[in-house]
């Protein structure tokens, strides 16, 4: 019976893992490609190549799973195809977020649907990616960044803190616990997240804007697909396990 659970709840972190490749690439992958050409100074990053082919791969490029030279061909990196490293990732990063997601709704004693879980994969957006993006949005290449150290603990303290505050607030119906909430939430943004120390950039404000909103966008869609399909595939596992028990 549990093996049967984990498995449908990694196959719903393995599908929205998927799906979300394909809208990195559609959303996301141009806008870094863009960039790439204020990080390189203006010059056309097809040209900035090894002498073996391999493209130079920035961090961003690491992030977004996939680089593709302006030829149109794939760039590799040891041998792996950007866009085929972008789905692995992907499929580790959907079925890790599908089991920890799995184990929030058993530790608070909540059973998930296809509806609930909807609800729950909002949630679960809001703690990991919205708030923790009000102090550290996502950023593109060339743009300036603080102490990866620093921002690193801050992603993880504001993870923590807000989503046991949306929990709180959406869950609890104590007064105590609904300002509590509130509390957690606040109380990230109030210290503020490290900053650097100068926010100049040669990456256009407005492209820098588009990819912010496109990855929050992304990840909404990821994780609303996890939370469905997670409810859903729970909620037949349920059924199929009573008609059992029934028959």
């Amino acid at each position: 019976m549990i093996a049967r659970m984990l498995l449908a709840v990694i196959a719903a972190g393995l599908i929205a893992g998927v799906l979300m490749t394909g809208v990195q690439q559609a959303r996301l992958v141009p806008l870094i490609e863009h960039a790439e050409i204020y990080e390189n100074g203006g010059h056309d990053a097809a040209s900035m190549q090894t002498p073996g082919g391999l493209h130079l791969v920035t961090p961003a490029y690491a992030h977004s799973g996939e680089a593709h030279g302006h030829d149109g061909s794939n760039t590799r990196l040891f041998g792996v195809d950007r866009y085929a490293g972008s789905i692995m990732a992907n499929l580790v990063v959907g079925a890790g977020y599908a089991l920890l997601l799995a184990a929030v709704v058993l530790l608070t004693g909540n059973t998930i649907t296809a509806r609930t879980g909807v609800l729950w994969g909002a949630g679960a957006w809001l703690a990991v990616h919205l708030l923790p993006a009000f102090g550290l949005p996502p950023e593109l290449p060339a743009m300036p960044a603080a102490d990866l150290t620093a921002r690193q603990i801050w992603w993880l303290s504001t993870v923590a803190a807000s989503g046991a505050g949306i929990y709180l607030m959406a869950m609890r119906p104590e007064g105590w616990a609904k300002a509590l909430g509130v509390v957690l939430v606040a109380a990230p943004q109030i210290v503020g997240a490290p900053q650097p120390p100068t926010h100049e950039s040669p990456v256009p404000a407005g492209l820098a804007a588009a990819f912010a909103a496109s990855a929050l966008a992304t990840t909404l869609f990821f994780w609303l697909v996890l939370g469905g399909l997670m409810g859903l595939f729970t909620e037949r596992f349920a059924t199929e396990e009573a008609s059992a028990r029934a028959s």
